[in-house]
């Protein structure tokens, strides 16, 4: 499946666990940080392309209480050592029951995220693994790209208006309709 063929991509907004790096559930430690295999590739061939990149993640272990928002963000700040560097992180602290604008799959981080780019939400197209980010997009105006994971519910992918098999591939997706719209 493809983009829409009649909508600019002018920024590329990523998941962060199972899409960007390797999902260890909450983690909040730097240490336990591994990319997920052609990330760093698939982001710096983004930025290449004069690409704003950006995370949006929602990051509930802070409403839980096992992390702090400082190790989160020291969590994401090796990310961003290891993967990026992204031009913008967008984090929802919160839990699921506490019925935030934020949260994926409402679109809050996805808004913020194109709000602090300079970029309209309708030329975003965001990456992830899960029918949240595809929802969380949608629910934005942007568009989206699913990169299934075993975890990745087969109803999500069915749902899903752009699968890719890698973030590699989903970026080159993005990446096609970046040149299409130069042309």
């Amino acid at each position: 499946m493809a983009l829409s063929v009649d909508r600019v991509v002018r920024g590329l907004l990523f998941d962060r666990d199972d899409t960007l790096v390797i999902d260890v559930p909450y983690n909040a430690d730097p240490h336990k940080v591994v990319p997920v295999p052609g990330a760093h590739r698939a982001v710096e061939r983004a930025r290449a392309a004069g690409l704003p990149v950006g995370v949006v993640t929602n990051q509930s272990v802070i409403a839980r209480g096992g992390a702090t928002r400082e190790q989160v963000d020291a969590t994401n700040a090796r990310v961003d050592e290891l993967v990026g560097p992204f031009d913008v992180w967008c984090v929802c602290p919160h839990g699921s029951a506490d019925d935030c604008a934020c949260r994926k799959p409402r679109p809050g981080l996805v808004l913020e995220a194109a709000e602090r780019l300079g970029v309209p939400a309708s030329e975003l197209v965001v990456i992830g693994d899960i029918g949240a980010d595809v929802g969380a997009a949608a629910a934005a105006g942007a568009q989206s790209i699913l990169v299934p994971t075993p975890r990745t519910r087969q109803e999500e992918v069915d749902a899903a208006p752009t699968v890719a098999a890698t973030i590699e591939d989903a970026v080159a997706l993005a990446l096609a309709r970046v040149a299409a719209a130069r042309a």
